[in-house]
């Protein structure tokens, strides 16, 4: 088949190059524009228009996929087949019935479950044991269509929201390139999503990457874990904000948000266990050893994690 691949973060990338070495031909690849990063504010283009780029193919990158030159450009190159991965936009229904055989999304969740823009940290944050991917056909609706396939994935006691998409998007390539074989054979036909199981997976805002250490270990450390690397989870100390990496929970306790800082460990009391701190990054710094930054700021008996200054 003739496609046409929609997909804009790192995670959305094998993917592509898994197309690439398939029996199909890709023909062009849409992806978000190019974005400013860091500190001076360069214009970046996103991982997959690099791919994209050094595979030799034509790029779009609409600012919104209503654009007229963007939906007489899709048009001319007549795509039997749409592939996506984490495009980053919603697609408008003209824009849905220009392939053949539509668009069908590579979903980072077992649909009907977490339906939306964050599904491997939301499933994190809930602590679900298992998750997985899925490939479904896409309508109007937030990721309502039917589905062609699933695989599986155990979600591991230390995984982020990172390693764990790292390991979707490989496990999920290859899926998608079976669901495009199966759509040209015509042996591949989608169904339905249940009606029962549906859980949604808002994006996640700064506010939601807060840590509250009045709440227990177990959802401390899942809420870290899910917000690492992005948004990032976060407290303040003496009313800075001091990013948090993953931690690790403890047999200890302490008053909530009481730090106990000793010569190698720092910890910080919840409603029950205390969580030991790894990395730790104050504002406007680099990321630190959780003991090094503690020795630096020099930290009084019965200081707390999360507590607002006057």
């Amino acid at each position: 088949m003739r496609l046409i691949f929609a997909g804009t973060p790192e995670v959305a990338v094998p993917s592509l190059r898994a197309l690439l070495d398939s029996d199909h031909e890709v023909v062009a690849v849409v992806t978000r524009p190019d974005a400013r990063v860091g500190r001076g504010r360069r214009l970046e283009p996103s991982p997959v228009k690099a791919a994209a780029l050094e595979a030799g193919l034509e790029v779009l990158t609409p600012t919104r996929p209503t654009d007229e030159d963007f939906v007489a450009r899709l048009t001319e190159l007549a795509p039997d087949c749409c592939p996506v991965v984490a495009y980053g936009a919603l697609l408008p229904a003209e824009v849905l019935d220009i392939p053949t055989h539509g668009w069908v999304n590579l979903h980072f969740s077992l649909l009907p479950a977490w339906r939306g823009a964050a599904p491997a940290q939301r499933a994190l944050i809930a602590g679900d044991e298992i998750t997985g991917a899925s490939t479904f056909l896409i309508e109007t609706g937030l990721d309502t269509g039917p589905v062609f396939g699933t695989v599986t994935e155990r979600i591991r006691p230390d995984d982020t929201s990172g390693t764990l998409l790292d390991r979707l998007a490989e496990a999920g390539a290859p899926l998608l390139v079976a669901t495009m074989d199966g759509i040209a054979s015509g042996a591949l036909e989608p169904q339905p999503q249940p009606g029962e199981g549906v859980s949604h997976a808002a994006k996640l805002t700064v506010d939601d990457a807060r840590i509250d250490f009045t709440h227990p270990a177990l959802a401390v450390d899942r809420l870290v874990r899910g917000c690492t690397p992005a948004p990032g989870a976060w407290t303040t100390f003496r009313g800075e904000r001091l990013k948090v990496g993953p931690v690790a929970i403890t047999h200890e306790q302490l008053p909530a948000g009481v730090v106990d800082a000793r010569k190698r460990e720092v910890l910080v009391g919840t409603a029950d266990r205390a969580v030991r701190l790894g990395e730790v990054t104050p504002l406007g710094k680099k990321p630190m050893p959780a003991a090094d930054w503690a020795r630096g700021v020099r930290i009084d008996a019965d200081e707390r994690l999360g507590e607002e200054t006057a």
